[in-house]
């Protein structure tokens, strides 16, 4: 009766810590939920965010016919238009024709250049896809003026490569890339919580320290 009474402690002790391996989380939890909870937040941007639309107008600096002014020259000054086309002259200027005025037109327009090639790229975003090419033109109209404007001093004349045109496609991401996007950000943020969470057996170490016991040793040598 003894043994029986012994051994039950020791039952009851086995069954609640296999109760509580099967009903406490596993310790990598935070990753899967980090993944879960990052592809609800892509997914639901994908759905709730607003399409945005890009076009883009190409203007490309030549040499004008009666100077004698080198392709290099040309290069070099397709760069500092590109600089000057979000100014707030050019901006100024542009407003009548996109629509906008010129703070909602910095916002929306774009200007990019080649460091090998004599082309300024205006890309102009809109939520409709006819006003995304409404404002890529007005800018590359303005510096296309503003560029011939004193062409017989620079040498160096502008041309309308490739107006833009309304896309078809927005040039926002999808809804599957917005959610691929946000659970590759939650598994990412998941995996750093998980390094950064103490280890078990580092807790239980840190536990077993025992306390410094110098100091009762000193106490009872200064009774005697």
């Amino acid at each position: 009766m003894t043994d029986t009474s012994e051994q039950e402690p020791a039952t009851r002790g086995r069954i609640r810590g296999f109760i509580a391996r099967i009903t406490s989380p596993p310790r990598w939890w935070p990753l899967p939920v980090g993944v879960l909870i990052g592809f609800l937040c892509g997914s639901a941007y994908g759905v709730l965010a607003p399409a945005e639309y890009a076009a883009t107008s190409y203007v490309v600096a030549v040499p004008a016919k009666e100077s004698e002014t080198q392709p290099g020259a040309a290069l070099g000054l397709a760069q500092a238009y590109g600089r000057i086309a979000t100014s707030d002259a050019t901006l100024a200027y542009a407003r009548s024709a996109a629509g906008v005025s010129s703070r909602v037109l910095r916002d929306r327009v774009r200007a990019e250049t080649s460091p090998d090639s004599p082309m300024i790229a205006i890309t102009g975003t809109a939520r409709r896809p006819g006003r995304a090419a409404d404002i890529a033109n007005a800018v590359a109209d303005a510096v296309f003026v503003s560029g011939n404007q004193v062409a017989k001093n620079t040498g160096v004349r502008l041309l309308s490569f490739s107006p833009a045109i309304p896309p078809k496609r927005p040039a926002s991401p999808s809804t599957r890339i917005s959610a691929a996007v946000g659970a590759s950000t939650g598994g990412l943020l998941g995996g750093l919580v998980l390094l950064a969470r103490p280890r078990r057996g580092q807790r239980a170490t840190g536990a077993a320290v025992p306390a410094p016991a110098g100091a009762p040793e000193s106490a009872k040598r200064g009774r005697v």
